[in-house]
């Protein structure tokens, strides 16, 4: 008598786990889309069609969903997040042509102020960017999202009070930094911003009180000041110049950006969900496009495990 095979994740296939786990870290962890891939394993008398890798991608991301689900059920259960969204090219498929699905991303990261929970991000698919996508992905959650300064935000905020806002002085200094070779204007809110960041090197690793504490002590007066120097400019310049519209996307915003003030977890950016974002970067620059709309699921669900692994500083690949 035989044992019967063990159950393998291609039922009947000829790949082992660990083969299946280096496409997958080979295309999301080092952006090796798979038609490379399946040139660098020709030069080694191993004939594989892309298609095939792609079906192997496929299976591995339907045992994985689950996984990256229980990671955002996790995450909503957190007091303060992060999110942001990307673009994923993906085939249309009949049209011959691509259209642009989203990645959104949900983000924590506690470590800046000692927070116990472990760092962990989540992806989630969407084949659009309506504002009904993050309060779908976002479930219950109740508590602090800092995001940019896209409007789905805030409408999804003036639905829900239990949720509140914080936003990201990285987006309001860019408005400037675009302009700082044309306007003084631009300059001097550049210097003033960077007093705050200067202000959070020196808190960075203490706890929430004590960051709430030096931003009351330090940050305030850099903030109110700021505040009264935009008031006063925007009076002075044409709302059609461009430091008119830089001013303005400051000032509709100046509660969440201010919120970081009297909340020490708030970050002074939403840079740490940016960072997230970076490696999706890569792999649509590399890949290209998906090849539909459960591919880009797929394609979050795998990110999601690759981007934990390398956030808990383990191999992916183990």
């Amino acid at each position: 008598m035989q044992a019967p095979a063990p159950a393998r994740i291609i039922e009947g296939g000829i790949p082992i786990e660990a083969l299946i786990a280096q496409v997958l870290v080979a295309k999301y962890t080092d952006h090796l889309p798979l038609y490379r891939q399946a040139q660098i394993y020709a030069r080694q008398g191993i004939h594989l069609d892309r298609s095939t890798l792609a079906d192997w991608v496929g299976r591995a991301a339907w045992y994985l969903r689950p996984l990256r689900d229980h990671t955002l059920e996790r995450l909503r259960q957190s007091e303060w997040l992060f999110a942001d969204e990307t673009t994923a090219p993906v085939l249309e498929p009949g049209r011959g042509r691509t259209k642009t699905g989203q990645i959104w991303a949900y983000a924590r990261d506690d470590r800046a102020w000692g927070g116990m929970d472990p760092p962990m991000v989540a992806y989630v698919y969407a084949p659009d960017r309506k504002a009904e996508r993050p309060e779908a992905h976002l479930g219950d959650f109740a508590g602090i999202l800092q995001v940019d300064g896209y409007g789905a935000y805030a409408a999804l905020a003036k639905r829900r009070q239990q949720l509140r806002l914080a936003f990201c002085w990285a987006h309001v200094r860019r408005k400037f930094y675009e302009l700082k070779d044309k306007s003084p204007v631009a300059l001097e809110v550049l210097r003033r911003i960077a007093l705050l960041y200067t202000v959070e090197a020196d808190i960075r690793s203490l706890s929430a009180e004590q960051r709430r504490t030096a931003r009351q002590e330090h940050s305030r007066i850099h903030v109110d000041e700021l505040r009264q120097y935009l008031d006063a400019r925007q009076r002075q310049v044409s709302a059609k110049a461009k430091i008119g519209e830089a001013i303005p996307y400051a000032l509709t915003r100046w509660d969440g950006v201010s919120r970081f003030l009297d909340d020490g977890r708030i970050d002074l950016d939403s840079n740490t969900v940016e960072r997230s974002i970076r490696p999706l970067a890569l792999n649509r620059k590399n890949a290209l496009f998906a090849g539909s709309d459960e591919g880009g699921d797929n394609w979050a669900v795998i990110a999601t495990l690759i981007e934990n692994c390398k956030l808990c500083g383990i191999n992916p690949h183990t």
